[in-house]
């Protein structure tokens, strides 16, 4: 059989999660209180997913996504319903500009490995019968670097941490194998932990957890998680610094980490966040290799609905051009509409309209 690769990511392509409709929130309001059950949930989220993915090739977007319309967050749904991880509430959430976040974490229970039963697959399953071959299906996952934030790892069952990314690494491979045999051909893996490491405003001890070892530790995890993958699928990757109801979590350039992971990273794409001042200039791209991957700018923002100027998009697609060849490059939101089920703050019917400014701008980009 003839395999045929998809040309991912597309000159105007989209991070991922879209703002859940009031029909999905107030479904899972009735859930809690036991007044329909998980099946009737499952039924309203096909109905929406549907929605959605018409909405998406209507404003004539290529790859589509299930708006991450089944998720809680971006992460923990994944990582949790890995062998060894579990969901719970710490004492406090995650510090974002001037917001804490609703406060949900995993942790490492147990020796980590691919659950073959994960919910994700039967789920992408169902979202590709309802694309049926009219755009490209997405998914996004957590990259696997996210099991290596601060409070995750537990020392007691893991006092090698080599011998936590062994495992994190295999458990990872397995899930790209379970994905690929459920038809996924563009897989994304969203990694806030590789942008945290080029970030002045998180530390970092020396010694053993040095920057500079995580650094290489980051990128030996998913080039080793991505050795063997099948030729015909796309792997890309969003390096993001933090996406909830509108607020950010740190800022910092793309500089610490461009000549290590931007040089080196073996990913088919970078969705990059370009949308404001945090995320200093287009010069770590000049680390991209030239004959790939490609390199998505995000120079839209998904945290208001006003949308950007043409003229001035233009002008930094050109500026980013001088580092990066054009044809290499493509155009996004910085992140998701809503990372997480609280989503940012813009109205449904100002994200459509700014998905398909984005896809007018490439036309007239890319003619």
């Amino acid at each position: 059989m003839t395999k045929t690769a998809t040309k991912a990511p597309f000159r105007a392509d989209h991070v991922g999660s879209l703002l859940r409709p009031e029909s999905i929130h107030q479904a899972r309001k009735q859930l809690a209180e036991g007044t329909i059950s998980q099946a009737d949930l499952h039924e309203i989220e096909n109905k929406e997913i549907k929605r959605i993915v018409d909405k998406q090739i209507e404003v004539g977007l290529e790859a589509v996504t299930d708006g991450e319309f089944r998720r809680r967050f971006w992460h923990t749904d994944f990582l949790e319903h890995l062998i060894g991880v579990e969901g719970y509430v710490p004492d406090q959430g995650f510090q974002f500009k001037g917001e804490e976040t609703e406060r949900y974490d995993v942790r490492v229970v147990g020796k980590v490995a691919f659950n073959p039963n994960h919910p994700h697959i039967e789920e992408f399953k169902i979202f590709n019968e309802i694309v049926g071959g009219r755009a490209v299906a997405k998914l996004t996952i957590p990259s696997p670097n996210q099991l290596f934030n601060a409070g995750i790892l537990n020392e007691s069952i893991y006092p090698n941490i080599d011998d936590y990314a062994a495992d994190v690494i295999a458990a990872y491979r397995d899930a790209i194998n379970a994905f690929y045999d459920a038809g996924v051909r563009y897989l994304q893996l969203d990694d806030v932990y590789i942008a945290g490491l080029s970030s002045p405003d998180i530390p970092f001890n020396e010694g053993i957890h040095s920057r500079e070892k995580l650094i290489d530790l980051a990128l030996h995890v998913v080039n080793s998680v991505l050795e063997g993958k099948p030729e015909d699928l796309v792997v890309t990757t969003h390096l993001c610094r933090g996406n909830y109801r509108s607020k950010w979590a740190f800022t910092g350039s793309y500089d610490l980490i461009a000549p290590k992971l931007l040089a080196n990273e073996a990913v088919d794409g970078f969705f990059l966040e370009y949308d404001d001042e945090r995320s200093g200039s287009f010069a770590p791209l000049e680390n991209v290799p030239n004959d790939r991957p490609r390199v998505v700018l995000g120079v839209f923002t998904s945290k208001t609905g006003e949308l950007e100027d043409k003229e001035v998009i233009k002008a930094r697609v050109a500026e980013a051009s001088k580092y990066v060849p054009l044809d290499q490059l493509c155009i996004s939101p910085q992140c998701g509409f809503a990372s997480t089920h609280h989503g940012n703050l813009l109205t449904e019917e100002e994200q459509w309209n700014k998905l398909k400014h984005i896809v007018d701008v490439s036309k007239d980009i890319w003619k």
